[in-house]
């Protein structure tokens, strides 16, 4: 079954315990099945969907309380639905290797199928949000909500530290990764051997490709962005990922019955079908170079999970699947959080 080879395509970069336990515990789009995955080919939409199947076990992982609610709705007889997954990137020059803001995952992302459907004003944050959406099965396959921080828009001295963080980030593909990329972008498909190779880059390109900041340019950097000061210590690791459920309002009263870190209101869109809240991020640990260069640990915020509610919309009778500019800026506050010792 071509679900079996999917599965067997996530062990190969996050292991079999841990492709078990996603399989047990994501839906899968049925959908999939009208599309090849044999021998010979692999469809560009099984490769999406292995790649966001790992992704959300590395989100998971680093949220331990998103991994108990994940659990929590398996053992009430549900599957989580994967609506989307959200990255923050830097609209920079001086990147290093890597090649500047959303333009690092517009080269992966297109050629699984992605596309930028509509662009988002994060005004309040200087940033702006892009929606990719896949061709194939777009109500289906989870979208990514890419990011991208101007640090252009902030004072001289923000931008001497974010070149200071980013300057010597490196890049995660290879010339191999982009030949297989190409011929995904023009044939939709590659064989089982050049996925092998290429899932476990690409997910390696959802993480920190800067070296550790020192601890007083992730000071300075967050003194006027709270968002470019978590991307120096989780560079482009997933920031949040989305359960789409079917009533959120029911969802966030169990949630807080419960104890939840739940945000204390929810986001409702413009055109009022889409509706969003989230738990607050965990707090992490992550190394900072002190001013003599010594690995320093300290407390810094994290990533969480987001809860989402989609409804028809009624002039097309399909489900809403845009975001809300408003939406995003609030759900972004929950990356705020504090820093400590």
């Amino acid at each position: 079954m071509s679900t079996d080879r999917l599965f067997d395509l996530v062990a190969h970069v996050i292991g079999p315990d841990a492709a078990h336990w996603v399989r047990t515990h994501v839906e899968v789009p049925e959908g999939l099945a009208a599309f090849p995955f044999d021998d010979r080919q692999v469809h560009r939409a099984w490769l999406a969907e292995a790649l966001n199947l790992c992704l959300f076990h590395k989100l998971v992982e680093a949220v331990p309380i998103g991994r108990t609610y994940v659990e929590e709705q398996r053992a009430a007889g549900r599957q989580v639905c994967f609506d989307h997954g959200a990255i923050r990137t830097v609209d920079w020059p001086d990147n290093g290797a890597l090649p500047r803001g959303r333009q690092a995952f517009n080269r992966l992302l297109e050629p699984l199928g992605f596309t930028d459907v509509r662009t988002y004003p994060l005004t309040r944050l200087n940033m702006t949000g892009h929606a990719y959406r896949h061709l194939d099965l777009p109500e289906d396959i989870a979208q990514f909500f890419v990011s991208e921080l101007h640090p252009g828009r902030f004072s001289e001295g923000f931008r001497e530290a974010v070149s200071r963080v980013v300057g010597q980030s490196r890049d995660p593909l290879s010339p191999t990764h982009l030949a297989v990329l190409d011929q995904l972008w023009r044939q939709r498909q590659c064989s089982p051997a050049q996925a092998r190779e290429l899932l476990p880059a690409l997910h390696a390109a959802f993480d920190r490709q800067h070296p550790a900041p020192h601890e007083a340019d992730y000071l300075r950097l967050r003194e006027e962005s709270v968002e470019m000061a978590w991307i120096a210590t989780e560079g482009n690791m997933f920031n949040h990922l989305t359960d789409r459920v079917a009533d959120l309002e029911a969802l966030v009263a169990e949630q807080n019955a419960k104890g939840r870190p739940m945000k204390p209101s929810i986001e409702v869109s413009a055109s009022g079908r889409v509706l969003q809240t989230a738990y607050r991020a965990v707090q992490v640990r992550r190394e900072l170079l002190d001013a003599s260069g010594r690995p320093v640990q300290r407390e810094v915020p994290g990533s969480f999970v987001e809860f989402i509610q989609r409804r028809v919309d009624d002039s097309t009778g399909r489900l809403d699947l845009a975001f809300d500019s408003s939406n995003a800026q609030g759900i972004f506050k929950m990356t705020a959080g504090q820093v400590g010792a």
